[in-house]
């Protein structure tokens, strides 16, 4: 008796924790699903689609939505049921008043089809239009419920987001986060009733793999992203630049708190962006010889080697020939007997040279490589271009000297920001990312850091050696960038500018220049770590001229912004 009193108990038992996990997968996971079934009677079927939501994160962690889905109506008309005795004007016009946009000449041609039962006259028809369509209550016009994709920023993160659209029949993510997590993303299982169990130790079995439904959740942080885009825009249109751009990265995690480009567009409306060229995220697809930025990396190469440092001395001679070239600094000046840490100030290319020289050709290109140039960094966005970087295996001198100052090897923006996260670290490579972790469907979360890249959290350089060229970077900023007008007072901060010639057929372009900058603050304890280019700016000739002061405005706002604790 005992015993069949423990079976009935047992079988009880499991009922009821079943009833428990099934309420919980109707009402939790697929709850939205159930709505839109009970929906389904009003909804074309051709419309009802579902996806995944992505998010912002603010800096107290709270979740923003960034792309999610908006409920509202497809207006149309049975032609056959419009009243006759009547004028079709009469109808379009009571619409006209509620739907501004409606054209005309198409309402016309489909209100006249006299035998119709269905025509479409608009789309994304908002609730509260719809609602005063309703209200109207006019013969032979009909309501459809209709979700669309829906970006609440608008051009906020365009690049970093991408959007919904069309290949041939199919619908999807095109772009950015769209298409990078199209299988997180999209609802392909319209089927409420998929058994809980096998979707939950589906995701055990694969270790929380890619491929489950799930929303996106971003480490971009709203306010800084509007505050970066709005500076670009500005930058831009002030010196009539092709594209600028910039990164805003914490060089201890490889988080991404903003990334953004001008020109921008809209994906709430990207078909009426100038053209396919502006949905490309040059930070990560192009690459680009960024000149005078890469020379704190070439001085680390000496520094961690103790073949150099701060106050080695060498001969500026002004120029440097090799392989039958010769090299020049800018000003094509010499300085005589100067140090390196003069040379890293005004950026004089000879010095660079020198440093070279003294670590020879292969130490400097295995310690370039191990900085991830000419490798892709692992980043969670789309077509990531890997770098060019064949010059650094050739044999000849010259073109290590040319990489020794950024020209001859192109790189892309977030491999920039990836090398330099090193140096402000104290040494190790992070993999850059935008997205901090995923919500599954079925109620758990999975971070995602970043991790894929199997060289993240490798020491590259020494933490001495990270330190040496961080006090080399500060001296620059305190002293030299803007007459030492860049100064803060309160704040160290590290930072380098970078003028290159653009690249052309056959040489380079005599009057086309790409301006970088790139820099970490705190310096000796740093929160953030920014790049910054303009491409092709007219009527100014070096970067400190278009760069230096919007960094240094940028660095006041992520200071108040996020109260960073002075360090002076």
């Amino acid at each position: 008796m005992k015993t069949r009193i423990r079976i009935i108990a047992g079988c009880v038992f499991l009922f009821a924790i079943l009833l428990l996990v099934k309420l919980y997968s109707v009402q939790i996971i697929h709850s939205e699903d159930f709505r839109d079934r009970a929906d389904r009677q009003y909804q074309r079927p051709a419309n009802a689609f579902n996806r995944g939501t992505i998010y912002f994160t603010d800096k107290a962690g709270t979740k923003i939505s960034a792309a999610t889905l908006k409920t509202g109506f497809i207006l149309a008309i049975i032609p056959k049921s419009l009243q006759r005795d009547a004028s079709i004007d009469t109808t379009y016009n009571k619409l006209l008043e509620i739907v501004p946009t409606l054209n005309y000449d198409e309402y016309a041609v489909k209100a006249n089809k006299v035998g119709d039962t269905y025509e479409e006259i608009a789309k994304r028809i908002d609730e509260e239009q719809g609602k005063k369509i309703a209200a109207l209550k006019i013969p032979g016009v009909s309501l459809y419920k209709d979700k669309w994709r829906y970006y609440p920023g608008g051009e906020l993160a365009a690049h970093v987001l991408g959007f919904m659209g069309y290949k041939g029949n199919e619908i999807g993510g095109r772009y950015g986060l769209e298409r990078s997590y199209e299988d997180n993303l999209k609802r392909e299982n319209d089927d409420v009733y998929v058994n809980f169990f096998a979707e939950l130790f589906s995701n055990i079995k694969k270790g929380v793999s890619g491929e489950l439904q799930g929303d996106v959740v971003t480490s971009i942080e709203p306010r800084t992203q509007a505050y970066v885009e709005d500076m670009l825009k500005k930058l831009n249109g002030q010196y009539s630049s092709e594209r600028s751009g910039a990164i805003v990265m914490d060089p201890n995690t490889g988080e991404i708190v903003s990334m953004a480009l001008y020109p921008t567009f809209d994906p709430n409306n990207f078909q009426a962006a100038s053209g396919p060229e502006v949905f490309r995220n040059d930070m990560v697809e192009s690459v680009n010889e960024m000149g005078s930025i890469i020379k704190p990396l070439t001085l680390a190469v000496g520094i961690d080697l103790g073949k150099v440092h701060a106050t080695t001395t060498y001969n500026d001679t002004g120029s440097v020939t090799s392989d039958g070239r010769t090299i020049h600094n800018s000003d094509k000046k010499g300085r005589g007997v100067i140090t390196l840490q003069y040379a890293l100030s005004k950026s004089l290319n000879t010095g660079f040279a020198y440093v070279v020289q003294r670590t020879g050709n292969k130490a400097f290109t295995e310690y370039f490589k191990n900085f991830g140039f000419g490798t892709k960094t692992g980043i969670d966005l789309p077509n990531e271009g890997a770098g060019l970087v064949d010059n650094l295996n050739s044999p000849r001198d010259i073109e290590h000297i040319t990489a020794s100052f950024g020209q001859g090897i192109a790189l892309s923006p977030v491999q920039v920001v990836r090398a330099f996260s090193a140096i402000a670290n104290g040494g190790t490579l992070v993999t850059p990312h935008v997205v901090k972790q995923i919500d599954y469907r079925v109620g758990i979360s999975k971070d995602k850091k970043g991790d894929s890249d199997a060289s993240a959290n490798v020491r590259v350089i020494k933490e001495t050696t990270s330190k040496e060229v961080t006090d080399m970077m500060v001296y620059n900023v305190d002293n030299s960038l803007l007459e030492g007008k860049a100064k803060n007072p309160r704040y160290s901060v590290a930072a380098k500018t970078g003028t290159a010639q653009i690249a052309v057929k056959g040489g380079y372009s005599d009057d086309r220049y790409l301006h970088s900058f790139v820099g970490y603050l705190p310096a000796y304890d740093p929160k953030f770590v920014v790049f910054m280019y303009t491409v092709n700016p007219r009527g100014v000739q070096y970067s400190s001229e278009t760069l230096a002061k919007p960094f240094i405005e940028l660095t006041k706002f992520l200071i108040n912004y996020y109260q960073l604790p002075p360090d002076r």
